[in-house]
Protein backbone atom coordinates (compact mmCIF):
# COMPACT_ATOMS: atom_id res chain seq x y z
CA UNK A 1 0.00 0.00 0.00
CA UNK A 2 1.47 3.34 -1.03
CA UNK A 3 1.94 6.19 1.48
CA UNK A 4 -0.70 8.23 -0.35
CA UNK A 5 -3.23 5.39 0.00
CA UNK A 6 -2.50 5.07 3.73
CA UNK A 7 -2.88 8.83 4.18
CA UNK A 8 -6.24 8.86 2.38
CA UNK A 9 -7.65 6.16 4.68
CA UNK A 10 -6.82 8.07 7.84
CA UNK A 11 -9.23 10.47 9.50
CA UNK A 12 -8.45 14.18 9.44
CA UNK A 13 -7.35 13.99 13.09
CA UNK A 14 -5.13 11.00 12.42
CA UNK A 15 -3.57 12.74 9.42
CA UNK A 16 -2.78 15.83 11.52
CA UNK A 17 -1.16 13.68 14.21
CA UNK A 18 0.82 11.70 11.65
CA UNK A 19 2.12 14.86 9.94
CA UNK A 20 3.14 16.50 13.20
CA UNK A 21 4.91 13.35 14.39
CA UNK A 22 6.95 13.10 11.19
CA UNK A 23 7.86 16.78 11.30
CA UNK A 24 9.07 16.47 14.86
CA UNK A 25 11.02 13.27 14.21
CA UNK A 26 12.70 14.46 11.04
CA UNK A 27 13.51 18.00 12.17
CA UNK A 28 14.80 17.01 15.61
CA UNK A 29 16.23 13.61 14.73
CA UNK A 30 14.61 12.10 17.83
CA UNK A 31 12.33 9.11 17.36
CA UNK A 32 8.94 9.12 19.04
CA UNK A 33 7.74 6.00 20.87
CA UNK A 34 4.27 4.49 20.91
CA UNK A 35 2.36 2.73 23.67
CA UNK A 36 2.92 5.20 26.49
CA UNK A 37 0.65 6.18 29.36
CA UNK A 38 1.00 9.81 30.50
CA UNK A 39 -1.01 10.82 33.57
CA UNK A 40 -1.23 14.43 34.75
CA UNK A 41 -1.00 15.06 38.50
CA UNK A 42 -2.36 18.40 39.68
CA UNK A 43 -0.76 20.24 42.60
CA UNK A 44 1.03 18.84 45.62
CA UNK A 45 -1.96 16.94 46.98
CA UNK A 46 -1.79 14.63 43.93
CA UNK A 47 1.86 14.93 42.96
CA UNK A 48 3.69 14.16 46.19
CA UNK A 49 1.67 11.08 47.26
CA UNK A 50 2.17 9.52 43.80
CA UNK A 51 5.93 10.13 43.84
CA UNK A 52 6.35 8.96 47.42
CA UNK A 53 4.30 5.83 46.75
CA UNK A 54 6.58 4.95 43.83
CA UNK A 55 9.69 5.52 45.96
CA UNK A 56 8.37 3.55 48.93
CA UNK A 57 7.55 0.56 46.71
CA UNK A 58 10.83 0.56 44.81
CA UNK A 59 12.50 -2.84 44.65
CA UNK A 60 15.63 -2.26 42.62
CA UNK A 61 16.62 1.29 41.60
CA UNK A 62 15.66 4.91 42.21
CA UNK A 63 17.16 7.74 40.16
CA UNK A 64 16.07 11.27 41.04
CA UNK A 65 17.24 14.73 40.08
CA UNK A 66 15.77 18.11 40.89
CA UNK A 67 16.59 21.78 40.66
CA UNK A 68 14.73 22.75 43.84
CA UNK A 69 15.12 20.85 47.10
CA UNK A 70 14.34 23.29 49.87
CA UNK A 71 12.78 22.88 53.31
CA UNK A 72 9.58 21.82 55.06
CA UNK A 73 7.76 18.64 55.95
CA UNK A 74 7.68 17.38 52.37
CA UNK A 75 11.45 17.75 52.06
CA UNK A 76 11.85 15.64 55.20
CA UNK A 77 9.41 13.00 53.91
CA UNK A 78 11.25 12.59 50.63
CA UNK A 79 14.60 12.31 52.38
CA UNK A 80 13.21 9.69 54.77
CA UNK A 81 11.68 7.66 51.93
CA UNK A 82 14.89 7.70 49.90
CA UNK A 83 16.97 6.80 52.96
CA UNK A 84 14.66 3.92 53.91
CA UNK A 85 14.88 2.38 50.44
CA UNK A 86 18.66 2.75 50.33
CA UNK A 87 18.97 1.10 53.74
CA UNK A 88 16.79 -1.75 52.43
CA UNK A 89 19.25 -2.40 49.60
CA UNK A 90 17.73 -0.41 46.76
CA UNK A 91 20.24 1.59 44.72
CA UNK A 92 19.29 5.22 45.22
CA UNK A 93 20.93 8.06 43.31
CA UNK A 94 20.05 11.72 43.94
CA UNK A 95 21.34 14.56 41.78
CA UNK A 96 20.86 18.07 43.15
CA UNK A 97 21.54 21.31 41.31
CA UNK A 98 24.36 23.16 43.04
CA UNK A 99 22.45 26.44 43.05
CA UNK A 100 18.76 25.55 43.12
CA UNK A 101 19.05 22.99 45.92
CA UNK A 102 21.44 24.97 48.10
CA UNK A 103 18.78 25.47 50.80
CA UNK A 104 18.42 21.77 51.59
CA UNK A 105 19.03 21.03 55.27
CA UNK A 106 22.37 19.48 56.10
CA UNK A 107 20.74 16.96 58.44
CA UNK A 108 18.70 15.55 55.57
CA UNK A 109 21.82 15.09 53.46
CA UNK A 110 23.60 13.38 56.34
CA UNK A 111 20.69 11.01 56.98
CA UNK A 112 20.46 10.02 53.32
CA UNK A 113 24.20 9.52 52.93
CA UNK A 114 24.39 7.39 56.07
CA UNK A 115 21.62 5.20 54.70
CA UNK A 116 23.50 4.69 51.43
CA UNK A 117 21.94 7.25 49.09
CA UNK A 118 24.49 8.31 46.45
CA UNK A 119 24.24 12.11 46.32
CA UNK A 120 25.89 14.26 43.67
CA UNK A 121 25.82 18.02 43.13
CA UNK A 122 25.46 19.46 39.64
CA UNK A 123 27.85 22.38 39.12
CA UNK A 124 28.28 23.86 42.56
CA UNK A 125 29.08 27.52 41.82
CA UNK A 126 32.35 27.60 43.76
CA UNK A 127 33.70 24.60 41.86
CA UNK A 128 32.93 25.48 38.24
CA UNK A 129 34.00 28.15 35.80
CA UNK A 130 32.03 31.41 35.60
CA UNK A 131 30.68 30.29 32.21
CA UNK A 132 29.19 27.09 33.63
CA UNK A 133 27.75 28.76 36.72
CA UNK A 134 24.97 30.29 34.66
CA UNK A 135 24.00 26.93 33.12
CA UNK A 136 21.91 25.03 35.65
CA UNK A 137 20.22 21.62 35.72
CA UNK A 138 16.55 22.61 35.75
CA UNK A 139 15.26 19.10 34.98
CA UNK A 140 12.93 17.42 37.48
CA UNK A 141 13.04 13.67 37.00
CA UNK A 142 12.28 10.59 39.08
CA UNK A 143 12.66 7.07 37.65
CA UNK A 144 11.76 4.04 39.77
CA UNK A 145 12.73 0.47 38.87
CA UNK A 146 13.19 1.54 35.22
CA UNK A 147 9.41 1.14 34.99
CA UNK A 148 7.77 4.43 35.95
CA UNK A 149 9.00 8.00 35.61
CA UNK A 150 7.85 11.40 36.80
CA UNK A 151 8.64 14.76 35.28
CA UNK A 152 7.17 18.24 35.13
CA UNK A 153 7.45 21.44 37.12
CA UNK A 154 7.37 20.45 40.77
CA UNK A 155 10.23 21.01 43.22
CA UNK A 156 10.72 19.37 46.60
CA UNK A 157 9.63 22.14 48.96
CA UNK A 158 6.71 23.16 51.12
CA UNK A 159 5.63 25.76 48.55
CA UNK A 160 4.30 22.99 46.31
CA UNK A 161 2.22 21.28 49.01
CA UNK A 162 -1.56 21.58 49.04
CA UNK A 163 -3.99 22.31 46.21
CA UNK A 164 -3.38 25.96 45.20
CA UNK A 165 -6.00 27.14 47.71
CA UNK A 166 -4.13 30.32 48.58
CA UNK A 167 -0.83 32.11 47.99
CA UNK A 168 1.06 29.66 50.23
CA UNK A 169 0.24 26.68 47.95
CA UNK A 170 1.69 26.89 44.45
CA UNK A 171 -0.18 25.78 41.32
CA UNK A 172 1.71 23.14 39.33
CA UNK A 173 1.30 20.04 37.19
CA UNK A 174 3.57 17.01 37.17
CA UNK A 175 3.28 13.81 35.10
CA UNK A 176 3.56 10.08 35.73
CA UNK A 177 4.85 8.23 32.67
CA UNK A 178 4.94 4.52 31.83
CA UNK A 179 6.00 2.80 28.65
CA UNK A 180 8.92 3.22 26.23
CA UNK A 181 9.22 6.97 26.91
CA UNK A 182 10.59 6.13 30.37
CA UNK A 183 13.88 5.29 28.64
CA UNK A 184 14.14 8.80 27.22
CA UNK A 185 13.52 10.32 30.65
CA UNK A 186 16.11 7.98 32.16
CA UNK A 187 18.58 9.16 29.50
CA UNK A 188 18.12 12.74 30.71
CA UNK A 189 19.12 11.64 34.21
CA UNK A 190 22.07 9.64 32.87
CA UNK A 191 23.32 12.62 30.86
CA UNK A 192 23.54 14.87 33.92
CA UNK A 193 24.67 12.15 36.34
CA UNK A 194 27.58 11.23 34.07
CA UNK A 195 28.92 14.78 34.33
CA UNK A 196 29.16 14.39 38.10
CA UNK A 197 29.99 10.72 38.60
CA UNK A 198 32.01 8.07 36.76
CA UNK A 199 29.58 5.23 37.60
CA UNK A 200 26.95 5.54 34.89
CA UNK A 201 25.31 2.15 35.50
CA UNK A 202 25.84 -1.04 37.51
CA UNK A 203 24.48 -4.57 37.84
CA UNK A 204 21.23 -3.24 39.32
CA UNK A 205 20.28 -1.82 35.92
CA UNK A 206 18.30 -4.47 34.06
CA UNK A 207 17.80 -2.68 30.71
CA UNK A 208 14.58 -4.62 30.10
CA UNK A 209 12.36 -3.89 27.13
CA UNK A 210 9.60 -1.42 27.95
CA UNK A 211 6.07 -2.70 27.50
CA UNK A 212 3.44 -0.71 25.62
CA UNK A 213 0.88 0.26 28.24
CA UNK A 214 -1.12 3.14 26.71
CA UNK A 215 -2.00 5.08 23.59
CA UNK A 216 0.25 8.13 23.82
CA UNK A 217 2.98 8.81 21.27
CA UNK A 218 5.87 10.53 23.07
CA UNK A 219 9.03 12.22 21.87
CA UNK A 220 11.48 13.03 24.67
CA UNK A 221 13.50 16.16 23.92
CA UNK A 222 16.46 17.19 26.04
CA UNK A 223 17.65 20.77 26.16
CA UNK A 224 21.27 21.49 27.07
CA UNK A 225 23.19 24.74 27.22
CA UNK A 226 25.20 25.32 24.07
CA UNK A 227 25.86 27.97 21.47
CA UNK A 228 23.53 28.17 18.50
CA UNK A 229 20.09 26.74 17.79
CA UNK A 230 18.98 23.89 20.04
CA UNK A 231 16.48 21.04 19.92
CA UNK A 232 14.16 22.71 22.41
CA UNK A 233 13.90 25.76 20.20
CA UNK A 234 13.28 23.57 17.15
CA UNK A 235 10.53 21.75 19.03
CA UNK A 236 8.75 25.01 19.85
CA UNK A 237 9.20 26.32 16.32
CA UNK A 238 7.69 23.20 14.76
CA UNK A 239 4.68 23.23 17.08
CA UNK A 240 3.99 26.94 16.64
CA UNK A 241 4.42 26.74 12.86
CA UNK A 242 2.16 23.69 12.65
CA UNK A 243 -0.71 25.15 14.67
CA UNK A 244 -3.88 25.81 12.69
CA UNK A 245 -6.51 26.41 15.38
CA UNK A 246 -5.17 27.09 18.88
CA UNK A 247 -2.01 27.42 20.95
CA UNK A 248 -2.28 27.54 24.73
CA UNK A 249 0.82 28.34 26.78
CA UNK A 250 1.02 28.01 30.55
CA UNK A 251 4.42 29.02 31.89
CA UNK A 252 5.91 30.16 35.17
CA UNK A 253 8.41 32.49 33.51
CA UNK A 254 7.63 34.09 30.16
CA UNK A 255 10.41 36.04 28.48
CA UNK A 256 10.87 34.91 24.88
CA UNK A 257 13.41 36.37 22.50
CA UNK A 258 12.43 38.40 19.45
CA UNK A 259 12.24 35.33 17.23
CA UNK A 260 9.61 33.60 19.35
CA UNK A 261 7.72 36.84 19.97
CA UNK A 262 7.39 37.13 16.21
CA UNK A 263 6.39 33.45 15.94
CA UNK A 264 3.57 33.99 18.42
CA UNK A 265 2.40 37.05 16.54
CA UNK A 266 2.54 35.24 13.21
CA UNK A 267 0.38 32.47 14.69
CA UNK A 268 -2.22 34.99 15.77
CA UNK A 269 -2.13 36.86 12.45
CA UNK A 270 -2.87 33.71 10.45
CA UNK A 271 -5.97 33.03 12.57
CA UNK A 272 -4.63 30.76 15.30
CA UNK A 273 -6.05 31.58 18.73
CA UNK A 274 -2.99 32.13 20.92
CA UNK A 275 -3.49 32.22 24.68
CA UNK A 276 -0.73 32.81 27.25
CA UNK A 277 -1.24 32.22 30.97
CA UNK A 278 1.45 33.52 33.35
CA UNK A 279 1.73 34.22 37.08
CA UNK A 280 0.16 37.34 38.50
CA UNK A 281 1.11 39.31 41.62
CA UNK A 282 2.15 36.20 43.57
CA UNK A 283 5.07 35.35 41.28
CA UNK A 284 8.15 34.34 43.25
CA UNK A 285 10.54 36.41 41.10
CA UNK A 286 9.53 40.03 40.53
CA UNK A 287 12.20 40.53 37.88
CA UNK A 288 10.74 37.66 35.83
CA UNK A 289 7.31 39.28 35.90
CA UNK A 290 8.82 42.52 34.59
CA UNK A 291 10.48 40.48 31.86
CA UNK A 292 7.05 39.19 30.85
CA UNK A 293 5.27 42.52 31.06
CA UNK A 294 7.65 44.29 28.71
CA UNK A 295 6.24 42.09 25.89
CA UNK A 296 2.53 42.42 26.64
CA UNK A 297 1.84 45.41 24.40
CA UNK A 298 3.44 43.86 21.33
CA UNK A 299 1.61 40.56 21.85
CA UNK A 300 -1.76 42.14 22.56
CA UNK A 301 -1.52 44.35 19.48
CA UNK A 302 -1.04 41.34 17.23
CA UNK A 303 -3.97 39.44 18.76
CA UNK A 304 -2.37 37.22 21.43
CA UNK A 305 -4.45 36.87 24.60
CA UNK A 306 -2.50 37.28 27.85
CA UNK A 307 -3.83 36.42 31.28
CA UNK A 308 -2.30 36.55 34.76
CA UNK A 309 -3.11 33.81 37.29
CA UNK A 310 -4.15 35.58 40.47
CA UNK A 311 -4.57 33.21 43.49
CA UNK A 312 -0.97 32.01 43.92
CA UNK A 313 2.30 31.33 42.13
CA UNK A 314 1.67 29.50 38.84
CA UNK A 315 4.61 27.14 38.23
CA UNK A 316 3.29 24.77 35.51
CA UNK A 317 4.97 24.47 32.10
CA UNK A 318 2.49 23.23 29.48
CA UNK A 319 1.75 24.02 25.85
CA UNK A 320 -1.17 22.50 23.96
CA UNK A 321 -1.78 22.67 20.22
CA UNK A 322 -4.97 22.11 18.22
CA UNK A 323 -6.26 19.47 20.62
CA UNK A 324 -3.57 17.15 19.19
CA UNK A 325 -0.31 17.73 21.02
CA UNK A 326 0.97 18.69 24.44
CA UNK A 327 4.44 19.85 25.43
CA UNK A 328 5.09 19.02 29.08
CA UNK A 329 8.14 18.98 31.33
CA UNK A 330 10.51 21.41 33.01
CA UNK A 331 10.91 24.00 30.24
CA UNK A 332 9.60 27.54 30.64
CA UNK A 333 8.86 29.78 27.67
CA UNK A 334 11.84 32.02 28.42
CA UNK A 335 15.39 32.54 27.32
CA UNK A 336 16.86 30.94 30.44
CA UNK A 337 15.21 27.60 29.70
CA UNK A 338 15.88 27.74 25.96
CA UNK A 339 19.44 29.09 26.05
CA UNK A 340 21.04 28.37 29.40
CA UNK A 341 19.63 25.42 31.35
CA UNK A 342 19.44 21.65 31.15
CA UNK A 343 15.77 20.91 30.48
CA UNK A 344 13.46 18.09 29.46
CA UNK A 345 10.25 18.32 27.46
CA UNK A 346 7.93 15.56 26.33
CA UNK A 347 6.07 16.16 23.07
CA UNK A 348 2.97 14.04 23.60
CA UNK A 349 0.55 13.21 20.79
CA UNK A 350 -2.55 12.11 22.67
CA UNK A 351 -5.93 13.78 22.25
CA UNK A 352 -7.21 12.52 25.60
CA UNK A 353 -4.28 14.04 27.50
CA UNK A 354 -4.50 17.27 25.53
CA UNK A 355 -8.22 17.55 26.28
CA UNK A 356 -7.52 17.07 29.98
CA UNK A 357 -4.83 19.77 29.95
CA UNK A 358 -7.09 22.13 28.01
CA UNK A 359 -9.77 21.58 30.64
CA UNK A 360 -7.22 22.43 33.34
CA UNK A 361 -6.35 25.57 31.39
CA UNK A 362 -10.03 26.56 31.31
CA UNK A 363 -10.27 26.16 35.08
CA UNK A 364 -7.11 28.21 35.62
CA UNK A 365 -8.43 30.95 33.34
CA UNK A 366 -11.45 31.30 35.62
CA UNK A 367 -9.01 32.43 38.33
CA UNK A 368 -7.00 34.66 36.03
CA UNK A 369 -7.19 38.29 34.92
CA UNK A 370 -7.09 39.11 31.23
CA UNK A 371 -4.81 41.96 30.21
CA UNK A 372 -6.73 44.58 28.25
CA UNK A 373 -4.72 46.38 25.56
CA UNK A 374 -6.30 49.82 26.05
CA UNK A 375 -5.78 49.71 29.82
CA UNK A 376 -2.28 48.33 29.47
CA UNK A 377 -1.27 51.21 27.22
CA UNK A 378 -2.28 53.56 30.03
CA UNK A 379 -0.03 51.92 32.62
CA UNK A 380 2.05 54.35 34.74
CA UNK A 381 5.38 55.73 33.61
CA UNK A 382 7.10 54.08 36.58
CA UNK A 383 5.78 50.70 35.48
CA UNK A 384 7.17 51.26 31.98
CA UNK A 385 10.52 52.32 33.43
CA UNK A 386 10.69 49.20 35.57
CA UNK A 387 10.03 47.01 32.54
CA UNK A 388 12.81 48.69 30.58
CA UNK A 389 15.23 48.52 33.50
CA UNK A 390 15.66 44.78 33.11
CA UNK A 391 16.77 45.05 29.45
CA UNK A 392 20.48 44.47 30.26
CA UNK A 393 19.70 41.09 31.87
CA UNK A 394 16.76 39.93 29.77
CA UNK A 395 18.81 37.18 28.07
CA UNK A 396 19.26 35.55 31.48
CA UNK A 397 15.56 35.62 32.45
Amino acid sequence: MSPSTVESELTTAEQATRRLRRRLERLLGVAATEGNAVEPLTNGDEIFPAMLDAIENAENTIDMMTYVYWRGDIATRFAAALAERAAAGVRVRLLLDGLGARLIERDLLNDMEKAGVAIQWFRKPIYVSPFKQNHRCHRKVLIVDEDVAFTGGVGIAEEWSGDARDESEWRDTHFRVRGPAVDGIAAAFAQNWSECCSDLFDDRDRFDEQEQVGNAIVQVVRGSASLGWQDMQTLLRVVLSSAQERIRITTAYFSPDDFFLNELCECAKRGVKVEVLVPGPNIDKRVSRLGSQRHYEQLLECGVEVRQYMPTMLHAKIITMDGIASLIGSTNFNRRSLDHDEEITLAVLDRELTARLDADFDRDVERAERIDLARWKRRPVLQRAAEQSISPIRRFL
